[in-house]
């Protein structure tokens, strides 16, 4: 596992191409030790056949942004594991909707790390952001490997 300890926007973008994450156009804007944001203007390839953002987009984007802080958490070396989560999503994403996501760690245990992220929905066109979802996550620490 590369040390990703002091993970910075500009590194999550030199890694992300090719992955989900990256497919999906998860846009790294932040990431501190107490919290990392990212974000995702929503487009065709986020909806589900309704017209609305698709379930997974929403899990996928603060599971994405939890984990850019949680690399910053764990000890160098390490890795981990998303081993639960809870999304509750409060209102409908729509195209051209930008969604915010604002990770920060609840718990930095040494063998697990619990994430809150919220994501705020700013509607296209502009307009009031305001909280859209709220998602927790429970990572399971990984020691660096010998």
């Amino acid at each position: 596992m590369t040390d990703r300890s002091n993970v910075t926007p500009d590194d999550v973008r030199s890694f992300l191409p090719g992955t989900f994450p990256g497919d999906l156009g998860i846009d790294p804007l932040e990431i501190g030790n107490d919290r990392s944001v990212g974000r995702i203007v929503v487009d065709r390839r986020h909806l589900h056949p309704g017209g609305f953002v698709h379930g997974g987009v929403w899990t996928a984007l603060a599971d994405t942004v939890a984990a850019w802080v949680t690399f910053r958490v764990v000890p160098p070396g390490a890795d981990f594991t998303t081993i639960e989560l809870k999304l509750n999503v409060f209102a409908a994403g729509l195209p051209g909707d930008e969604l915010m996501a604002t990770a920060t760690p609840l718990h930095k245990g040494r063998t697990t790390v619990v994430i809150e992220t919220r994501i705020d929905r700013r509607p296209a066109g502009g307009g009031q952001s305001r909280l859209a979802a709220s998602f927790v996550a429970t990572q399971f620490v990984l020691p660096p490997s010998d």
